[in-house]
């Protein structure tokens, strides 16, 4: 049974490093907080460890034969949780009514439907899913105005954005007082590589971040930067803010994780150690703040902040995330959808670094941004362009 101050949870990507983070945090607090749902793509081992100690009632898989076998497990271990599989047992488990809180954390555009369905449902969304507001932030946005929900941002430097903005505020910048919001960059693990010895670089060396301990997606996209370029386009979401008053700074010790300035001067900003588990806390239990597990931060053993301007002739992906985002549109669909497919052609080997940026901005040509108006638009748009760069790949 759930006390009435119990939040029941819904952890989509339980097995991912967002998942994992949440489920720290959620442990710690069992007088708070309840798992319902844990969902997972093929990872059934760490699935199943994970239901041993959180028991949810739901979990789900990617398919139908990961499902059966986690279920001979569960049976086997005398364990009962109801295992369901597919697409739309996601967006049962995000949008169920005995749910609350939904963490939303599946990587790419498969965590586009269940997210949308939390956000129609009126749960308390946790958003770590770039995509649903990279490939349709207006539609999502609408979702969570027609549905009623609570949308809080997870990624580090839109949840130190949300904190340093004054609590009431309402999606009006200027209303606000608030002249720039600085979005603040590591500049990953080739920040200060030449652009030519890129050409030559590996999975392992892009996948090997300086600060934090990601998945393998999103670190090539740090080490590229569209990682960046995305956010630059959910801070335009999340913030009403246009694209001009959205600036990316180079910030190498990430300790930092996002500043706001202000039109009398002031520039707020949020630091912590580069811990997932500070946003996550900061989400789950807002407007309180809970224990999080992140060690204090030691100003004194940092010694030194420093700053840089982002190169974008070294890193296109980022202008390209900027140009997608004034284009509007199908544009952003487009570039996340190319943009996936050729970090996952990099990480396979089959092309090299540099072409990553190349292949996005081919298929921004070969799709000129429409209009959107349905979902439907919206995952056409995504999968024209994955079979175009599929198509360019394998040329």
């Amino acid at each position: 049974m759930t006390t009435p101050n119990m939040q029941s949870i819904t952890v989509l990507g339980s097995t991912g490093s967002i998942g994992v983070s949440t489920l720290d945090v959620v442990a710690r607090h069992p007088d708070r907080y309840r798992v319902f749902a844990l969902t997972a793509h093929r990872q059934v081992e760490t699935l199943l460890a994970q239901i041993r100690l959180h028991r949810p009632r739901v979990a789900v898989l990617g398919c139908a034969e990961d499902a059966s076998r986690l279920q001979k497990l569960l049976r086997t271990e005398g364990l009962s949780c109801d295992v369901l599989s597919g697409p739309e047992a996601l967006e049962s488990v995000a949008s169920a009514s005995e749910v609350d809180t939904v963490m939303a954390a599946i990587v790419g555009a498969a965590g586009l439907k269940p997210a949308l369905a939390a956000a129609r449902a009126g749960k308390r969304v946790l958003l770590a899913n770039k995509e649903a507001l990279v490939m349709s932030g207006e539609l999502f946005m609408e979702a969570v105005r027609q549905g009623g929900a609570t949308l809080l941002p997870i990624d580090s430097e839109h949840n130190a954005i949300f904190q340093a903005l004054p609590l009431n505020y309402a999606g009006d910048p200027s209303g606000a007082g608030v002249s720039r919001i600085l979005l603040t960059a590591s500049g990953g693990p080739f920040r200060t590589l030449e652009r030519s010895a890129l050409a030559h670089v590996t999975p392992e060396q892009a996948c090997s971040h300086p600060n934090w301990v990601m998945g393998r997606k999103i670190s090539v996209d740090s080490a590229t930067m569209m990682n960046k370029g995305l956010e630059v386009i959910e801070a335009y979401w999340l913030f009403d803010a246009a694209p001009e008053l959205i600036q990316v700074v180079v910030h190498p010790q990430s300790v930092i994780h996002s500043m706001v300035q202000y039109v009398d001067g002031s520039v707020i900003a949020q630091l912590g150690n580069p811990d997932m588990r500070t946003p996550i806390a900061h989400a789950l239990a807002f407007p309180e703040r809970v224990d999080s597990g992140v060690a204090p931060l030691d100003l004194f053993s940092i010694g030194k902040l420093e700053f840089e301007e982002p190169d974008f002739e070294r890193f296109p992906c980022l202008g390209l995330a900027y140009r997608a985002l004034r284009s509007g549109g199908t544009a952003p669909a487009v570039m996340n959808a190319a943009n996936e497919e050729a970090v996952s052609a990099f990480l396979d080997r089959s092309i090299d670094f540099l072409r990553i940026s190349g292949l996005i901005d081919a298929a921004l040509e070969q799709f000129p941004a429409t209009a959107v108006s349905s979902l439907d638009e919206v995952l056409a748009a995504d999968a024209s362009a994955r079979a175009f760069v599929r198509k360019l790949i394998a040329a």
